[in-house]
């Protein structure tokens, strides 16, 4: 685009500058072009210059613009320039709207980003939490066994004597309720053997 290093007719070659080469006219000593166009690569930077804004208007406004801050107007007027060819309606605007638009979707998945990290940040702390608790709770219960005072242990032998205490009751149970059965059923023969006496004395 811009060369700050020009090869215009005041370097004693007596080759133009890009700019007179484009304008096809002799380039002055004091040539406003001749610093930044170059004689190779100047004609074809300079088109677009020309084409937009014209030499007489670019050279009027460097002119009114300090010495060392004309370089990076040149470059900003050339930029325009291509800008305004590739899109006549908004030239360099459309392309600072879509780098905009690009910010703007950069920044939106950057708060994204920082909000899901958050998010994983917070999570990870309350399953942190949520262990410790758990391992204090575990170590407690480890140190004092949860056992209720109205229970009262049962050894095997205990058990067992027990048991056995029961089926002897049971046995003896059973012995007595055989022997009142016999006993009913004898006192019921004797009653009918006396009867039977008894009616053949009568008779």
């Amino acid at each position: 685009m811009a060369s700050a290093s020009g090869n215009g007719g005041s370097n004693g070659s007596g080759s133009p500058c890009g700019a007179c080469k484009f304008l096809r006219r002799k380039c002055a000593a004091d040539c406003i072009f001749a610093p930044y166009f170059c004689s190779e690569q100047g004609p074809a930077r300079f088109a677009a210059i020309h084409k937009v804004f014209g030499a007489s208007n670019v050279s009027k406004l460097l002119l009114h613009i300090p010495a060392h801050d004309r370089c990076e107007a040149v470059v900003t007027i050339a930029y325009e320039a291509q800008a305004r060819i590739r899109d006549p309606v908004y030239g360099c605007v459309s392309h600072i709207f879509s780098l905009q638009q690009q910010v703007a979707c950069l920044q939106a998945q950057l708060m994204q980003v920082k909000a899901q990290l958050a998010q994983n940040l917070m999570e990870s702390r309350n399953m942190e939490n949520n262990n410790h608790q758990w391992a204090g709770n575990h170590s407690v219960a480890m140190n004092h066994p949860f056992c209720p005072t109205y229970m009262n242990p049962i050894s095997p032998q205990s058990s067992l004597e027990s048991i056995d205490h029961s089926s002897m009751n049971d046995g003896m149970s059973m012995q007595d309720i055989q022997s009142r059965e016999e006993r009913a059923y004898n006192n019921n023969e004797l009653g009918e053997l006396q009867e039977l006496a008894l009616r053949m004395m009568r008779n």
